[in-house]
């Protein structure tokens, strides 16, 4: 396979893996996404994009019916199976017990508190984000939005290219297929995009994003001794979150 066939079936795993568009698998396209995470930013500016359809209508229908269209947007696109991960996380949270009896938590299926908990959480905060993009301008709305998406899977790609896991899975198939070094032209790019828009919000939703991946990140590093898929997913809903409430904070202040 070449070089550009192995991007292409990199960027069409990870849009068939992150998303819900109706993008066919072929063979390696996996294995080819495993390994070059700079895929997962490209599938945060198509994701942001369509997503944000609903922000269009910023300052013609009400503020709160744009804020449901972007949460219900962000869903149809991405899906829920991610929110799994936040809610696996809300339970490994409040239970009490060492890394081995967190890890064991993280695989049980049956929801507790804390899971519907952190999804409740979770979902509202984007909600009340949303509200707030329905009340900035058109396109600064869209820019947080598709800032916050491309951040929350940027810092994705730093977990895989950096990051340890805690044990055979999800987790341990990225940490495995990505190297440091496969990073540093999308870590290049971003930062450059970033640094070229500064202050406007989009940056800093983008920035606002990568920070929010870093909570679970950190937190599964202290506590569970490394990454699974759960703290990906959980760490995607997190920064997206993150992202979303830092840009409209910015254009707020700015």
């Amino acid at each position: 396979m070449t070089a550009i066939g192995r991007w292409i079936g990199a960027v069409r795993g990870a849009l068939g893996f992150l998303t819900r568009l109706p993008v066919g698998f072929r063979d390696g396209d996996w294995e080819a996404f495993r390994a070059t995470p700079a895929a997962f930013p490209i599938v945060g500016l198509v994701a942001g994009a369509l997503a944000a359809v609903p922000l269009l209508a910023a300052g013609t229908l009400p503020a709160p019916t744009v804020a449901l269209g972007y949460l219900l947007s962000v869903y149809v696109v991405t899906g829920i199976h991610h929110l799994d991960g936040v809610a696996d996380l809300g339970d490994a949270l409040v239970v009490h017990g060492d890394a081995e009896r967190r890890r064991e938590v993280l695989k049980d299926t049956t929801t507790g508190v804390g899971a519907l908990l952190a999804v409740s959480i979770t979902v509202a905060g984007l909600a009340l984000g949303g509200l707030g993009l329905a009340g900035l301008p058109v396109g600064t709305a869209i820019g947080v939005a598709v800032g916050a998406e491309i951040g929350t899977k940027f810092g994705m790609g730093l977990m895989a290219s950096y990051g340890r896991a805690a044990y055979d899975g999800t987790g341990k198939q990225f940490t495995d297929g990505a190297s440091s070094g496969s990073v540093f032209v999308p870590v290049v790019v971003v930062l450059a995009a970033a640094t070229l828009v500064w202050p406007h919000p989009g940056a800093v939703a983008l920035c606002g994003a990568v920070a929010g991946i870093g909570l679970p990140w950190y937190w599964a590093n202290r506590y569970l001794g490394g990454l699974n898929g759960d703290i990906f997913g959980a760490a995607n809903e997190i920064g997206r979150v993150a992202g979303v409430h830092l840009g409209v904070i910015a254009w707020t202040l700015l």
